[in-house]
């Protein structure tokens, strides 16, 4: 799944898919699991996200800002997905393996104009922010 504008990393959480999955399809958790230290707090959305529903979150990055999103894969416990307004998508896999699930998250920016953030160290700090975020849902899940 990698190319040059997706960016993906992978970690084995001692847990089972659909307590992580849980997580995930709650956003009013994203600012407890977000590794980037971006997500301030869920503005608008319902209380567990399914294929097609819409959500909204403040965030913070040097300057505070909404971000609307969709929900564009919904697997239970398998994968869940959702882009914004820049149809930049973030993704995360769920597969059960020995030991727990191997928990992938990716951000796809492969989009014409995703050559904007080649431009800025931003892959490389989002990449960062992911390994945090898995660390930070493994915590959750099993604390």
């Amino acid at each position: 799944m990698e190319s040059s504008r997706v960016i993906s990393v992978s970690r084995v959480i001692p847990a089972p898919a659909d307590r992580i999955f849980d997580l995930l399809a709650d956003p009013s958790q994203h600012p407890r699991l977000d590794g980037s230290g971006t997500v301030a707090r869920m503005r608008k959305g319902p209380a567990r996200l399914s294929r097609g529903a819409r959500f909204s979150m403040d965030m913070r990055m040097g300057v505070g800002y909404v971000t609307s999103n969709k929900v564009v894969v919904f697997v239970e416990n398998r994968a869940i997905a959702w882009r914004h307004l820049a149809r930049f998508v973030w993704r995360y896999d769920l597969t059960p393996v020995d030991g727990g699930t191997r928990v992938s998250e990716s951000f796809d920016y492969a989009r014409p104009w995703g050559f904007l953030l080649d431009r800025t160290k931003f892959p490389e700090r989002n990449r960062a922010a992911m390994v945090a975020t898995l660390e930070r849902i493994e915590r959750i899940v099993t604390s």
